[in-house]
């Protein structure tokens, strides 16, 4: 079967992190969101019918769980670019867009929350 361009989709993983600019943030803790837009060959999986042909989102659902949970970033540029990294480095996708969210970020204000998207492609595929 020809290419079939298209997208994979996770929105909305949640997990709690230490990630932040203050050691105190980062002691205590908070609440994200995290969402992944993956562009990659629909082709196989749509003639096959099997999750072994494409990328399996569970595998990159614990691969964000892994990192937001797991490690600890002073910068939500880095979180998403750590994300953005791993998900090129271990699945067949052609570019990866991932969008990082703070909850309720500790500012002076009400605020929903603090976020970054960074967008990563092979290099071959420029």
């Amino acid at each position: 079967m020809s290419a079939v361009s298209g997208r994979i989709l996770l929105s909305g993983i949640r997990f709690r992190g230490r990630h932040g600019v203050s050691a105190e943030e980062r002691a205590t803790g908070g609440s994200y969101s995290v969402d992944v837009d993956m562009a990659c060959d629909l082709g196989p999986a749509i003639a096959s019918d099997h999750v072994q042909d494409t990328v399996n989102y569970s595998q990159v659902y614990k691969l964000v769980m892994d990192i937001g949970r797991g490690r600890s970033f002073h910068l939500l540029e880095a979180l998403a670019g750590t994300i953005a990294s791993e998900i090129l480095q271990r699945f067949p996708v052609r570019s990866v867009t991932v969008r990082v969210r703070k909850l309720h970020p500790p500012l002076d204000g009400i605020v929903e929350y603090a976020g970054v998207e960074v967008t990563r492609a092979r290099e071959d595929d420029a």
